[in-house]
């Protein structure tokens, strides 16, 4: 996986396309479609077909309230689907957890990448990266999911996200992590209001000039309800105008639910402007 962030070339720097795979009963766009884990491993290898570079599975739903499983639960959910997904594909798996028992299991089992909400702040999980040895994601949250939409506050967003993720990143490397293996996230709805997302994507750049690459979760997000007052299942203009949005200011990967209209838009645009 650190390959596809620190090669050189065009093909390196483009920006990549993160499928969700979520396999859990309560994710607020997909949850409970794919708890089976023939259904999961299907839905898998169709975002492959679609053309996603990584697949992120993800057994803890973060939406705006949602409480934790546990570890066990998210065991039993997201191993056998990475298991399978493994035997049928070379294509990078992230694990998307904030568990410390379920990076390890889940490194052992196949995945390459993990995509941590926490910043690897939970007990455990910070010696758990590091011997795992793959890239990471550190996202910024303002409190937690059950509480992370209660009025969040900040002086400045910009400036207050990109200091906790920098200095956050410097604290793994610190503890070992290499710093090309980490990936930097500013937690779009995590924790902050519509102009505070806005803010976040407007000034994407200044987290992109840091050094590290910038991985943008936009798709079909609750900012898209309140700015367009469409409903979940008719986000998918707006997650596609935020993604070019992302990938205009520099982000280096694009979490979606929707790959193929993705990288439409995408391969469209390269023609546009020349990169195809």
């Amino acid at each position: 996986m650190s390959s596809f962030l620190s090669g050189s070339g065009q093909a390196s720097r483009r920006c990549l396309v993160m499928g969700i795979l979520n396999v859990t009963p309560d994710s607020f766009w997909d949850g409970g479609r794919y708890r089976n884990v023939d259904q999961a491993v299907a839905h898998g290898m169709t975002l492959i077909a679609e053309g996603a570079d990584i697949i992120d599975i993800g057994g803890e739903s973060t939406r705006p309230g949602a409480s934790s499983p546990g570890a066990g639960a998210e065991l039993e959910r997201v191993i056998p689907v990475i298991r399978k997904l493994r035997e049928r594909t070379d294509i990078p798996i992230s694990i998307d957890t904030s568990s410390a028992e379920v990076m390890q299991a889940a490194v052992a089992a196949g995945a390459g990448m993990i995509n941590d909400v926490c910043a690897l702040r939970r007990p455990g999980a910070l010696a758990a990266a590091v011997a795992a040895g793959v890239p990471v994601c550190l996202m910024h949250m303002q409190g937690e999911p059950r509480t992370m939409q209660r009025q969040p506050s900040y002086v400045d967003v910009l400036a207050e996200v990109k200091d906790f993720l920098v200095q956050r990143a410097a604290e793994c490397i610190a503890a070992g992590l290499p710093h090309d293996c980490l990936i930097l996230d500013p937690g779009f709805g995590f924790g902050k209001n519509l102009q505070h997302n806005l803010g976040l994507l407007r000034g994407l750049d200044v987290l992109v000039a840091t050094g590290f690459p910038v991985l943008a979760g936009l798709s079909r997000k609750s900012m898209l309800g309140e700015l367009l007052g469409r409903a979940a299942e008719d986000r998918l203009p707006g997650s596609l105008a935020l993604a070019v949005a992302a990938r205009q200011r520099g982000a280096r990967i694009v979490r979606v639910h929707d790959v193929a209209a993705t990288l439409d838009v995408f391969r469209t645009l390269d023609a546009v402007e020349g990169a195809g």
